[in-house]
């Protein structure tokens, strides 16, 4: 029985479910998807010509849109959603907004919202998504995943102290007190970045994020250079990836409304800052492993823990961003990649399970590993098409010998 026929089976009260475990894997969810990428919201909102209010009001919408659309939708289907900000979105709007007034850019993420609003709810995407195996979504999952299991141990090489007391503690408790061994790790890591004089609180303070609604302009340099390119981004890099972890991890859910919801939330937000919203991959996974819960249907407390913390961010903008930039990197990089062992452990083992499959799933898993970047989309869609290429190669050639056989 899988995840989601177990949740379905038996109805879950969010109450009776709650724990701690699950409370501080969405913690680290948040903690993991602001400071891996925030700086790049920051600098796609200037690029867009935001000035510091709207800047506030980009963080407002968008912590808004992720922390009700993780909340509402675990609930829904009891199981995790994470949603995220689209982060190559992000990355492309640094490039792409330029030249842009913030009305032409807004009229931009209202256009990308909409198309993706009709590609889930018309169906259309998950009939695509559909036809992946389980083999090469697992192995891109593994591959988007493997670069956060080695920063943590990379992180060595800049706080040792940190670094290692952080890993110890890890295996050892993983030994005694599986449960618990990130909630420990998280807070013996904070412990000793404060033990070292390693917490930046200088520069926190209480500030509320206040909406800024901005027209949309609708041009048709706009939708060509920034909407149907964020939206091929966003959909390509993020909900296929999103869509692959879900189901590597053993959930399956309607995709269609999922995507279709989220595209909702986008397009309602997006005047006031919300430049794409999606299914999240990397933090996902950290809600979705056996460190959120042991049970796998009680897992969905962390993505909508997830959403609690990602409204608390959207609330405090400025605030909370500052807060999460006091934490050194190495402890963020350490607790991520810590929190991710099991997911990519699993993710190789079904990859390379079968072994009809097991080229095609070992070069989807190099090719995503290798972070490779071609035409603005990131490798986790290429290892996707690398893999199934493969695939389809190998069934091929195999129907031939059958045929010659015959």
């Amino acid at each position: 029985m899988s995840a989601t026929e177990s949740a379905i089976a038996e109805p879950r009260s969010l109450w009776r479910d709650l724990s701690l475990p699950p409370v501080v894997a969405g913690l680290v969810t948040v903690l993991v998807g602001f400071t891996s990428s925030a700086a790049i919201v920051f600098q796609a909102a200037q690029a867009a010509g935001a000035t510091p209010a709207q800047v506030a009001s980009w963080m407002w919408a968008l912590g808004l849109g992720m922390g009700l659309t993780c909340i509402v939708l675990s609930l829904r289907y009891r199981v995790p959603v994470v949603t995220a900000w689209s982060t190559p979105g992000a990355a492309l709007l640094t490039a792409g907004a330029a030249g842009l007034n913030i009305e032409q850019a807004t009229g931009a993420f209202v256009v990308s919202a909409v198309l993706i609003v009709l590609a889930g709810f018309s169906g259309l995407f998950e009939r695509l998504i559909n036809r992946v195996p389980v083999a090469i979504a697992s192995g891109m999952l593994a591959g988007v995943l493997l670069r956060f299991g080695l920063d943590a141990f990379l992180a060595l090489e800049t706080r040792f102290g940190l670094a290692l007391a952080m890993v110890v503690a890890y295996v050892v408790l993983r030994r005694w007190q599986p449960r618990y061994a990130v909630v420990f790790t998280l807070l013996l890591g904070i412990t000793v970045a404060a033990a070292g004089g390693l917490l930046n609180w200088q520069a926190v303070r209480l500030e509320f994020a206040q909406p800024v609604w901005v027209t949309p302009v609708f041009s048709l340099s706009a939708i060509v250079s920034v909407a149907i390119p964020l939206f091929l981004v966003t959909m390509a890099s993020q909900n296929v990836p999103g869509v692959a972890v879900m189901r590597a991890s053993g959930y399956s859910v309607p995709i269609s409304p999922l995507i279709g919801w989220t595209g909702t939330a986008n397009l309602l937000l997006a005047p006031f800052g919300a430049f794409a919203l999606n299914l999240a991959a990397i933090t996902a996974a950290i809600c979705m492993g056996r460190e959120a819960h042991e049970d796998p249907s009680r897992r969905y407390v962390a993505a909508v823990a997830a959403g609690v913390f990602y409204c608390i961010v959207g609330v405090f903008g400025a605030t909370v961003a500052a807060l999460f930039s006091a934490f050194p990197r190495e402890l963020v990089v350490v607790i991520a990649g810590l929190a991710l062992l099991g997911t990519i452990g699993n993710g190789l083992a079904v990859a390379l399970g079968n072994e009809q499959e097991r080229e095609a799933a070992l070069l989807t898993f190099l090719v995503t590993a290798s972070g490779i970047t071609l035409f603005g989309i990131k490798s986790a869609f290429w290892g996707l098409v690398a893999g199934a290429a493969a695939l389809l190669l190998q069934r091929m050639g195999r129907r031939e010998k059958q045929q010659g056989a015959a």
